[in-house]
């Protein structure tokens, strides 16, 4: 578990970075902020008692996600590549798939890094944030969004998470197990007619309101379902007085456009590296 005095040197870093770099990184406070005391899944680098580098690893079934930083007056010391070493390590202990660097399109420094270690371009995923002005939103009532409670809404979520994510379902209950807790996050569920047909997750941090793991059953896919169901959150959200985001890859055209529809504009992107072992 992370300290709110360790948690405010990851911000101090992080904004010293990203405004040298003029790019923004991809830190999942929302994870941060809820580590288990019980796995090592965040690796630190001070000097004269200052932190001046940090790598997050972020656990989604078989896969992990990787992203770090290093004060610009301190690169090309090898501290980087030390904190991916120790974090690659325990990746393996857990016995992961796949492991995905992740770095600002626009960061110069990490394509540097990753042209010296063996890696491919996997994904390019875009930050979307909802323009009002720009919003299309639809209004039907054949289509609901509740809380998650009952342990049918569990499984649904669960088995979801196989269909639409490409977990197996072993990977799938052990991410579930170890999100149930986190303290921002609202798990929904979408009803059409009674009936579970997807699901959204909804991290509320600082005015600001994350929507993950959007995601409705392939058979029910192409029936307008989603774009209700996002409307509905969108409306929820907005009237909360909350600024609201999401991510997308970028081959996905037609979460792309779904959300593109629904007033969502893309303002920046990060690149997925998948790492050769």
């Amino acid at each position: 578990m992370l300290t709110k005095e360790k948690i405010n040197e990851i911000k101090m870093l992080q904004e010293i970075c990203e405004k040298e770099g003029r790019f923004q990184l991809k830190l999942n406070y929302d994870m941060l902020e809820n580590r288990s005391k019980n796995r090592k899944e965040d690796f630190f680098y001070y000097a004269e008692g200052k932190l001046i580098g940090f790598l997050g690893s972020y656990y989604f079934g078989n896969k992990v996600e990787v992203c770090g930083m290093v004060h610009p007056n301190h690169r090309r010391r090898g501290i980087f590549s030390k904190l991916l070493e120790e974090s690659l390590e325990e990746a393996k202990k857990r016995e992961v798939r796949t492991i995905l660097l992740n770095a600002p399109t626009q960061s110069t420094s990490a394509k540097e890094f990753l042209k010296k270690i063996p890696c491919t371009l996997s994904m390019v995923e875009y930050q979307m944030k909802w323009v009002k002005s720009a919003a299309l939103l639809v209004d039907d009532d054949s289509v609901s969004v509740r809380p998650s409670f009952s342990p049918e809404d569990w499984e649904a979520e669960i088995q979801l998470d196989v269909q639409c994510f490409g977990l197996n379902e072993k990977e799938a209950r052990q991410y579930k197990a170890e999100t149930k807790d986190l303290n921002s996050d609202t798990r929904l569920i979408i009803d059409v007619d009674g009936k579970i047909a997807g699901k959204i997750r909804l991290s509320e941090m600082n005015g600001e309101s994350w929507i993950y793991g959007f995601s409705v059953f392939p058979e029910l896919q192409g029936k307008g379902i989603g774009r209700k169901a996002l409307s509905k959150v969108v409306k929820m959200e907005d009237e909360k007085g909350l600024s609201i985001f999401l991510e997308v890859e970028a081959k996905n055209d037609h979460a792309l456009k779904l959300y593109e529809s629904c007033g969502f504009r893309s303002y920046h992107s990060q690149d997925y590296y998948r790492v050769n072992l």
